[in-house]
C-alpha cells in the first residue's frame, strides 16, 4: 500500500473536509442570523416560553450591536424561509449524480458550492427587497447544494481504495458536522458584536476563496491528477479495477428493484429525521424549555455536532480497521455501525426528554445522541459505494432525495405538536423522532448488503441477454 501522508487521495479527502465544512456553514448561519434580521414582537415572543424550568442565565450583559435592518416577518413566514433551503436541494439530488457520471463531479461540487457562496453574499440584498426574493435565493442555495454530495460520492467511486473507503469518506464529511460546529456560534458571535450581514458576507467570501483552491489542485480521477505519484496511481487502479462499469448507459430498472438500494434509502430518511428535526429545532427547545439565553444557546446546541464530527472521524478509522485487519465483512461492519448509530441516539433522545430541569443531563443526552449518530457515516451512508461504486453519485441522489423530505416535514411537524412548548410535547417529539430511527435500523438490517451488486459490473448485459 501507498503512505497516506501528503498522497493525491488524502489530499482531495482534506479539499472536500473543507468544502463541506463551508457549506454546512453556508446553510446553518441563517437560522442564527434570522434570529437578530426579526423585530423582537414579531416571533414567537417570551410568552410562549414554558415556566416548567427556573430561568437560569449567568451572562455578563454586553453591550449589543443593534445596527442591523430589522424586518417584521411572523413565525409562519420565518418557517417558510428557513424551510426554502430544502426545496432547491431536493430537486437537483438525481441530476446531480446523473451529472456528475457525465461530467465528473469536480466541476460539480466546485460550481455548487460557488453557486451557493455567490447567493449567500446576496442575502442581505435579497432581505432587503422583500421577503420573496430572500426565499427565491435560499432555494437557489439549495439547488447549488444539492448536487455536492452526489458529486463527491461519484469522485471517491474512482478515488477510494475499497480498504480505505470508511477512512477517506468519513475524512470528507465530517467537515459538514464541523461546519455546523463553528458557524453556530461563530454566526451569533458576529451577529452580536457587527452585524448580522456580515454573516453571509465572511461565509459567502470564504467559499468563493474555496472554490479557486479546488478547482487548481483536484482532478476527477487518478489519471488526470497532475502530481499524483506512480505508485499511488497504480495502487488506486489496481484496487478498483474489477469494481467498476464501462457501460455508458444507466442501468435504472435494476436499480430501482435493488432491495440493498431501498434499505439505504430508508435508513437515510430515519437518521435524517432526527437530525433535521434537532438541526432546527435544538435552538428552540433550549430557549424555551430549558431556558437558556442565546449566547449560552450557541455554544449549547454546537455541541451535539462537535461530539459527532469526533465520532465520524473515530468510526471511519474504525471500520477499516475491522475490515481490512480483522477481517470482518463489509456487510458486518456497515450494518452494526448503522444500528449503533441509529438506535444508540433513539434511546438517549428519549431518556433527554425525561429527565425534567437536569440541563447538564439535557444537554449531556442530547450531545451523546447526535454523537452515535456519527457511526452511520461509516455504515448506511458510504454503502452506495459498496453495492454500485459506478453508479454511487446517482444511488446517493435518490436516497438522499428521500432524505430530504424529512427536512421538509419534520421540523413542520414539530412546530405543530409544540404549540404550548410543555415537556409533554416536546417528549412526543422525541418518541417519534426515536420510533422512526428504530425502524430505519431494523430495515437496513434485514435487507443491506455489502457486495458490488450484479447490475454494477460491466458484464451485466451480456449475461442478462
Amino acid at each position: 500500500s501507498v503512505p497516506a501522508c501528503c498522497s493525491a487521495r488524502y489530499n482531495l479527502a482534506l479539499l472536500a473536509f473543507l468544502g463541506f465544512f463551508l457549506l454546512y456553514a453556508l446553510r446553518v448561519n441563517l437560522s442564527v442570523a434570522l434570529v437578530d434580521m426579526v423585530e423582537p414582537n414579531t416571533s414567537l415572543a417570551k410568552n410562549t416560553t414554558s415556566n416548567v424550568c427556573p430561568e437560569h442565565s449567568s451572562t455578563i450583559n454586553v453591550p449589543r450591536n443593534t445596527t442591523g435592518e430589522k424586518y417584521s416577518w411572523d413565525a409562519d413566514t420565518q418557517g417558510w424561509i428557513l424551510g426554502s433551503f430544502f426545496y432547491g436541494y431536493i430537486i437537483t439530488q438525481i441530476p446531480g449524480g446523473y451529472l456528475a457520471s457525465k461530467i465528473g463531479g469536480k466541476l460539480l461540487l466546485g460550481f455548487g458550492i460557488f453557486g451557493t457562496s455567490v447567493f449567500t453574499l446576496l442575502t442581505p440584498l435579497a432581505a432587503n427587497l422583500g421577503v420573496g426574493y430572500l426565499i427565491a435565493v435560499r432555494a437557489l442555495e439549495g439547488l447549488g447544494e444539492g448536487v455536492t454530495f452526489p458529486a463527491m460520492h461519484s469522485m471517491w467511486s474512482s478515488w477510494a481504495p475499497p480498504l480505505e473507503r470508511s477512512k477517506l469518506l468519513s475524512i470528507s464529511y465530517a467537515g459538514a458536522q464541523l461546519g455546523t460546529v463553528v458557524s453556530l456560534p461563530l454566526s451569533g458571535l458576529i451577529c452580536y458584536y457587527m452585524n448580522w450581514v456580515y454573516v453571509f458576507y465572511i461565509f459567502g467570501t470564504l467559499g468563493v476563496l474555496w472554490f479557486f483552491f479546488w478547482m487548481w489542485l483536484v482532478s476527477d480521477t487518478p489519471e488526470t491528477h497532475r502530481s499524483i505519484s506512480r505508485a499511488e496511481r497504480e495502487y488506486i487502479l489496481s484496487s478498483l479495477k474489477d469494481q467498476l462499469s464501462t457501460q455508458k448507459s444507466v442501468p435504472w430498472r435494476p436499480i430501482l428493484e435493488s432491495l440493498p438500494l431501498w434499505a439505504i434509502v430508508v435508513a437515510h430518511f430515519s437518521y435524517n429525521w432526527t437530525f433535521y428535526t434537532l438541526l432546527t429545532l435544538l435552538p428552540t427547545y433550549m430557549k424555551e424549555i430549558l431556558r437558556f439565553d442565546a449566547q449560552e444557546n450557541g455554544f449549547l446546541s454546537a455541541l451535539p455536532y462537535f461530539g459527532c464530527w469526533l465520532c465520524i472521524i473515530l468510526s471511519g478509522q474504525i471500520a477499516d480497521y475491522l475490515r481490512e485487519k480483522q477481517n470482518l465483512s463489509t456487510v458486518c461492519v456497515r450494518k452494526s455501525f448503522t444500528l449503533i448509530g441509529m438506535i444508540g441516539p433513539a434511546v438517549f433522545l428519549v431518556a433527554a426528554g425525561f429527565i425534567g430541569c437536569n440541563y447538564a443531563l439535557a444537554v449531556a443526552f442530547v450531545t451523546i445522541s447526535t454523537t452515535l449518530g456519527g457511526f452511520c457515516t461509516s455504515g448506511y451512508s458510504i454503502n452506495h459505494l459498496d453495492i454500485a461504486p459506478s453508479y454511487a453519485g446517482i444511488l446517493l441522489g435518490i436516497t438522499n432525495s428521500f432524505a430530504t423530505i424529512p427536512g421538509m416535514v419534520g421540523p413542520v411537524i414539530a412546530k405543530n405538536l409544540t404549540h404550548n412548548n410543555t415537556v409533554g410535547e416536546w417528549q412526543t417529539v422525541f418518541y417519534i423522532a426515536a420510533s422512526i430511527n428504530l425502524f430505519g435500523a431494523i430495515f437496513f438490517a434485514l435487507f443491506a448488503s455489502g457486495e458490488v451488486q450484479d447490475w454494477a459490473v460491466s458484464g451485466y448485459n451480456l449475461h442478462r441477454n
